[in-house]
């Protein structure tokens, strides 16, 4: 007789090969047809809500891997809330306004674009970034992250940019935003002021001088020429110095190589300069802070004097212990000028080239000038040394080229209020920072942080809607003109600002309030654009009415500490008084496997598109979650081939449950009272998985939860669950006790598993729904459902216990049988009959009690405890000795277990008692 037709063989459309890029896509459009995310949120509406804010990537490009960490980690936190019962719409955005699109635009102009006007430059960078947003946006949505992609946040619409003016005269109306006269970090190669924020250091290699500046005046008397040694590496700010700095906590002296020229310097650093000259110090004595105070010394080749001051700021770590000042082309040299009264100049241009106040050098390149400068001061007898110093200095993070320090008007936010200061740091304190570094981290800028520069020299933005009196020079910002501005942008839009007059735009209405003149112009600058983003959460979680303030959540990578987290919270803490978020999450920076920074002139890029391509969304996904993204993290080939293999574990586990349930619906599942023992293991470990899990989503462990997941299909499930159960799944009675028992228990896990999947396997959590639930549940997906708590009587530490003694000697019996393989004594382990000796009572008494239940735990045919002879015995470990030998009677034609019953039945002579009554009941 054949038997084939009566083994239970799994069955199901789950396929074992993914097909990723290509099916993917046909999750994507059953979600969006169909609404899900509206209907989860339908659903949920009622709800408490959990709010993440998204901070706009850049409309400028298509993604990157580093947008796809970002993204896909706001999405497994996002379902990971709908599924836990909250409301928790997430509304992504883009950042519009900005250099990179308007040098991009430009670009594109070529010669034309100095000719090109204002209202010309805008409307190219708003098409350009609406090019751009769109392809972002079919993107992101490819990578299965779900949100209202009909209705995104755009800083470039209409009510953002009023709103953005609108914030802005609430602030100055504050007195919190003022135009002074600083020095600031400025690009010359992109025309602009630049932020904090948009500064990034990289190694430069410098010109290294000490220059001479010679005394006039004394009370101290030498034998020669008497010199304020100074040490810089930018000699191009030389034609700006005003002063020579000391400090009064150092020790000085004069010192001569030569007893000709005496030079005045930090005692500390004499013998570093000497060495790096080649000569002998022939003459040194000390110089009293009282005597330095009465030095006059004068510029080395500028007819005036540099006046000596003294500064906090100066050290003895290198140089001279004596800074050369222009308070025109640094902050701290800036704060000296104002505190000495010196005068503040910067000769310098926005095109960074020398103006009409240096005339030997007007016209050439701050840094060309370099080598000019130390040639002439060579040739005047000026210089001492000069050398290469490499050193770390700021550079424009769109261009990457050096930027200068140079002091033209500009608008400041006054973030040194102590009224603001003071407050962000109160708040930061309030906020739950994760990991907890980040709080230590933004709370040392925030604290070091001068004002914050808010204007900038270009045409893509929105306005500083600030009107000058063109009779006294007023500036009006804010007030009863801010509100008449604010009302003609809300009717017109700010392209008004570029596109009209003042008189169009305020008519005549107002005087100054100075000089009684109606007469005015505008300010052309344009507001950073990290305000823009800066100010979203007023723009976006306030404005709309599905959304609530402050967010519960903002995440982005670790660059944002000085970035957008530190942006909103100024903005924040001077509009409200409190930070706009209750949490911050940080993530590390994607590099190559090999840690490298990804560059197009490497090779090394590895892009998200690519990897769907190729792979699948939901291996990019599960790359995510797989790294420690509190860390930078490593992608490429080797790295993705390893995720493929876990994906497969996973994948394959809900293939074999769902196969093996193909008979099962939720009336044939057995209550926890009558199911057998290995089955409430199983659910054991399933409830320590959920609560274990949920808790790893709460505190955002995404790498914990990958592992836990994978070692419960890889280690509890497909090592041994499922290899265990596999003969009474296949050749058990088909409705019988424990055939349904191990159902019921399958049934539990992989409805739990898929939902603990959902937020970061979207996709195949999808399609498992699809193919197996929505029909037995009668939800039309996985993202409408929620967990489900585990059952308490689940947790059941006295199966636990019993079983890690099964599992324990189980490991023991592997071994023993793989020497039996090796001696081949047997070919498969169902040829094997084991024998057990075990010295501890307490272990011997838990396998005795399952005696007729090891067979199918080791998957041998027999397995009998007893004292023997020790010489078959083998594999002693731990009080545990373990035998092995061919098992007794002959193998079953249907299930494949030898047994003594086999032959014993006339109408089944060929298969055992076992499956003569699963077929015959």
């Amino acid at each position: 007789m054949d038997y084939k037709d009566t083994v239970n063989l799994p069955t199901t459309s789950f396929q074992m090969k993914a097909n990723l890029p290509q099916r993917e896509p046909e999750f994507v459009k059953f979600w969006l047809e169909n609404k899900i995310y509206e209907k989860a949120l339908v659903k949920k509406c009622r709800a408490k809500s959990f709010i993440l804010h998204d901070g706009p990537p850049y409309a400028n490009g298509h993604i990157h891997v580093g947008h796809a960490l970002n993204k896909i980690l706001k999405d497994v936190v996002v379902k990971d809330k709908l599924l836990s019962g909250y409301y928790s719409p997430f509304v992504p955005g883009w950042d519009c306004h900005g250099l990179p699109i308007e040098l991009q635009v430009t670009k594109n102009l070529g010669p034309k674009a100095k000719q090109t006007p204002a209202k010309e430059i805008r409307k190219l960078s708003r098409e350009y970034a609406e090019k751009f947003i769109k392809i972002q946006k079919e993107e992101f949505i490819r990578l299965g992250v779900f949100g209202d992609w009909e209705n995104p946040y755009i800083t470039m619409l209409k009510d953002y940019e009023t709103k953005i003016a609108k914030l802005i005269i609430e602030l100055a109306d504050k007195g919190y935003i003022y135009k002074g006269f600083k020095p600031i970090h400025w690009c010359y190669h992109c025309g602009t002021a630049l932020a904090e924020a948009e500064i990034e250091y990289y190694e430069k290699e410098s010109p290294s001088i000490y220059v001479k500046f010679p005394v006039v005046e004394s009370s101290v008397k030498v034998n020669g020429s008497l010199f304020v040694l100074i040490w810089t590496t930018t000699p191009w700010t030389l034609p700006g110095n005003t002063a020579v700095a000391f400090s009064e906590d150092l020790r000085y002296s004069i010192v001569s190589f030569d007893n000709k020229e005496y030079y005045i310097m930090a005692s500390s650093l004499v013998d570093d300069l000497a060495s790096k000259i080649g000569k002998q110090v022939k003459f040194s004595k000390d110089i009293t802070i009282e005597e330095i105070k009465k030095l006059k010394v004068k510029h080395p080749f500028i007819d005036r004097e540099s006046r000596v001051v003294f500064g906090e700021h100066v050290t003895s770590d290198t140089g001279t212990g004596i800074v050369h000042t222009a308070p025109g082309h640094g902050t701290e040299d800036y704060e000296v000028g104002i505190k000495y009264n010196l005068p503040i100049l910067s000769p310098v241009d926005d095109e960074g080239k020398f103006t009409d106040e240096v005339e030997r050098w007007k016209g050439i390149e701050v840094f060309e000038a370099n080598k000019q400068i130390i040639d002439y001061l060579k040739e005047i007898g000026m210089l001492l040394h000069v050398e290469n110093y490499r050193h770390q200095y700021p550079h424009c993070w769109r261009c990457k080229n050096p930027v200068i320090f140079r002091t033209k008007p500009q608008w400041f936010f006054n973030v040194n209020d102590p009224s603001i200061k003071e407050k962000a740091l109160d708040g930061i304190n309030d906020v739950k920072w994760v990991p907890e570094w980040g709080k230590v981290r933004i709370e040392n800028m925030v604290k070091n942080r001068t004002d914050w520069c808010l204007s900038r020299q270009r045409a893509w933005g929105v306005p500083i809607p600030a009107i000058v009196c063109k009779k006294c020079g007023t500036v009006h910002l804010g007030g009863k003109w801010g509100e008449y501005i604010i009302k003609v942008f809300e009717k017109e839009g700010i392209d008004v600002w570029f596109e009209k007059s003042i008189d169009e735009i305020v008519g005549s209405n107002f005087k100054c309030e100075k000089c009684g003149s109606t007469e005015f112009g505008k300010e052309m600058d344009i507001v950073d654009v990290w305000f823009d983003s800066g100010v979203s959460s007023f723009c976006v979680l306030e404005e709309r009415k599905e959304l609530s303030w402050p967010a519960d959540l903002y995440l982005e990578g670790s660059d944002q500490h000085r970035g957008w987290f530190q942006s909103s919270l100024w903005a924040s803490v001077g509009l409200r008084g409190v930070p706009p978020y209750r949490q911050v999450l940080t993530h590390g920076f994607v590099l190559d496997e090999l840690g490298r920074a990804m560059h197009k002139s490497l090779g090394n890029v590895v892009s998200p598109l690519d990897v769907i391509k190729d792979y699948g969304a939901d291996i990019l996904r599960l790359w995510v979650v797989s790294e420690d993204y509190t860390e930078d993290l490593r992608i490429g080939s080797h790295i993705l081939e390893k995720v493929v293999d876990a994906y497969r574990k996973i994948r394959n586990t809900f293939r074999y449950m769902l196969g093996n349930l193909y008979d099962f619906t939720k009336d044939d599942a057995v209550e926890y009272s009558k199911l057998t023992d290995v089955d409430k293991w199983v659910l054991d470990r399933l409830y320590n998985l959920v609560v274990s899990v949920r808790k790893s989503y709460e505190g955002y462990n995404f790498n914990k939860i990958f592992r836990e997941i994978y070692d419960f299909c890889n280690v509890d499930l497909s090592a041994f669950y499922f290899d265990a159960m596999k003969d009474r799944l296949y050749t058990g009675k088909k409705n019988g006790l424990k055939r349904r028992s191990t159902q019921t228990a399958m049934y539990y896990i992989a409805s739990y598993l898929v939902k603990l999947i959902a937020p970061i396997l979207s996709f195949t959590a999808e399609d498992v729904w699809q193919n197996f639930f929505k029909d037995r549940e009668g939800i039309e997906s996985v993202f409408l459902t929620e967990y489900e708590e585990p059952l308490k009587e689940w947790e059941n530490k006295e199966i636990r216990s019993k079983f890690d003694a099964i599992l324990k000697t189980r490991e023991h019996v592997l071994k023993a049988l793989e020497v039996a393989r090796r001696e081949k004594l047997i070919n498969s382990s169902l040829e094997a009959k084991v024998i057990l000796e075990i010295k501890d009572e307490s272990i011997k008494k838990i396998l005795e009690g399952y005696s007729k239940d090891l067979w199918e735990f080791f998957i041998v045919s027999q397995v009998e405890i007893s004292s023997v002879d020790a010489s078959i015995l083998k594999n002693e470990e731990e009080g545990i000795r373990v035998g092995v030998t061919r098992a007794d009677g002959q193998k079953c034609e249907r299930c494949w277990i030898y047994s003594p019953t086999v032959g014993k039945n006339e109408k089944h002579p060929t298969i055992c008692s076992k499956c003569v009554e699963s077929i015959e009941g």
